[in-house]
């Protein structure tokens, strides 16, 4: 491992850790809060630091990266290895444990655009990754650490998608996996995955914050390297969407990018990414990072509208987007500190706006598991209150795939995800959504009459 080429300092007290001092929480031992990792010879914590600064050139490093999509290389093939010099967290980087991960696709969205008014509207959809999540990205780093440094196992608490991930990349490693979730309080599909992929599965009686205080406790005990969003290796992968998405833009980067909101280590990983890119000079701004959360799963948001931001109270989550439903989200303190560096928002919507604006991204011929659909709904309210501007670029992150959660869909189209009170004001919009199955006759005849009154309709 790097141990010179980069540190970790604590977001709270500001206390830098070496890599292999770190304790297994990832926890500062001062303070309690959680880490970060910064490269003194070119981060921007490393101007005050003592010894050489080897600023990267930015005109060497996009010609690199572009050229790297050429190569038949696995290191190079995967889209967070494809930027290693912006993560030289490893000894060696082909020795990195890859599925290809990243390169994930940048989507217009043509018809929303047009029925929300905007000229320039995109989603990025690292629900095209190996496992379906965004969380690949973020595995792909954190896991090679951990065979790096001669781990066995790996272990983590999760509402799905971390789950999917860790127990993939695992097996690839030819690592055992551990994975705790809350009983009853996940979709089958995600869970699925980390059975086939043989972790060790277990359904807590408790809700997902309590599987973390569990699986704390654990890692305590046992040689299990810790691999949820606290890990800081974790958000050094999920910061390379921002590169693909300034790549895309030709390195000028949009207005507004927009995250769903569950344990809030994604955004944060983002809004460094960005910040990175240009204090490097490979851009010249930052979007504004907006986080939007489900009104049943909120503390970010009344944590920022009662307080600025500086202390979270745990909420009791509920909301059928099962993947960002946490109620005391470990990465709160840097959430919010990117909102404000770079000026962004943080919003709620509720389970009927979710629900309406994951039909529409379905109907663009995408798709995406229902906590994406935060990102549009909270979009629509933002230009309501005047926020963001139709004439502004904005991009959407979805994070995960339409099949990680197949129920949540049949449901809403047969009409029996929401109540009607949850359906209040919104019963037009989402009745013009829904597209219901047919029961026919094996005749000619009946699908003609079918056809016939959809092509009046």
């Amino acid at each position: 491992m790097h141990e010179h080429s980069h540190q970790l300092r604590c977001v709270g007290c500001g206390a830098v850790i070496q890599p292999a001092t770190v304790e297994k929480d990832f926890r500062c031992i001062a303070c309690s809060e959680l880490l970060e990792v910064e490269y003194p010879s070119w981060s921007a914590a490393g101007e005050s630091l003592p010894g050489p600064r080897r600023m990267p050139n930015p005109g060497a490093l996009r010609w690199l990266w572009q050229e790297r999509l050429q190569s038949r290389l696995p290191i190079d093939q995967s889209g967070v290895w494809r930027f290693r010099e912006l993560l030289p967290i490893l000894q060696d980087p082909e020795q990195a444990v890859t599925l290809r991960e990243g390169n994930t696709p940048l989507y217009r969205l043509l018809q929303t655009a047009e029925e929300l008014g905007f000229e320039q509207l995109y989603a990025k959809h690292q629900g095209m990754n190996p496992t379906g999540s965004f969380k690949d990205t973020g595995m792909t780093a954190a896991l090679s650490q951990a065979r790096e440094r001669g781990f066995q196992w790996v272990a983590c608490a999760s509402t799905g998608n971390t789950s999917a991930a860790m127990a993939a990349y695992a097996a690839r490693a030819r690592m055992n996996s551990l994975v705790l979730l809350p009983e009853g309080k996940i979709s089958w599909s995600k869970l699925s995955q980390a059975i086939d992929h043989g972790a060790v599965t277990c359904q807590l009686k408790t809700d997902f914050d309590g599987c973390v205080r569990v699986l704390a406790e654990v890692v305590r005990r046992a040689p299990v390297y810790l691999l949820n969003s606290v890990n800081p290796y974790r958000l050094e992968g999920q910061k390379t969407p921002a590169l693909e998405i300034a790549e895309e833009f030709d390195w000028q980067v949009p207005d507004h990018v927009i995250v769903p909101g569950g344990n809030l280590g994604n955004s944060s990983a983002l809004g460094k990414g960005f910040l990175e890119m240009m204090h490097l000079g490979l851009s010249t701004k930052v979007p504004k990072i907006t986080v939007v959360q489900a009104e049943g799963a909120n503390p970010l948001y009344l944590s920022l509208l009662n307080c600025d931001g500086r202390e979270i109270q745990p909420v009791e989550a509920n909301t059928r987007a099962t993947a960002i439903r946490i109620g005391n989200p470990a990465s709160w303190r840097k959430a919010a500190r990117v909102i404000r560096q770079t000026g962004g928002y943080c919003e709620q919507v509720s389970e009927a706006e979710i629900a309406l604006a994951k039909a529409e991204i379905g109907q663009e011929g995408i798709g995406c598991e229902p906590a994406s659909a935060v990102t549009l709904a909270g979009l629509k309210r933002l230009v309501r209150q005047g926020k963001i501007d139709r004439s502004e670029s904005v991009v959407l992150l979805l994070t995960g795939h339409t099949l990680k959660d197949s129920e949540y869909t049949i449901d809403f189209h047969r009409d029996k995800l929401l109540t009607r009170e949850e359906s209040a004001g919104l019963e037009r919009e989402l009745s013009e959504r829904r597209r219901a199955t047919l029961s026919l006759e094996a005749s000619s005849d009946a699908v003609l009459r079918v056809l016939e009154a959809a092509i009046q309709a």
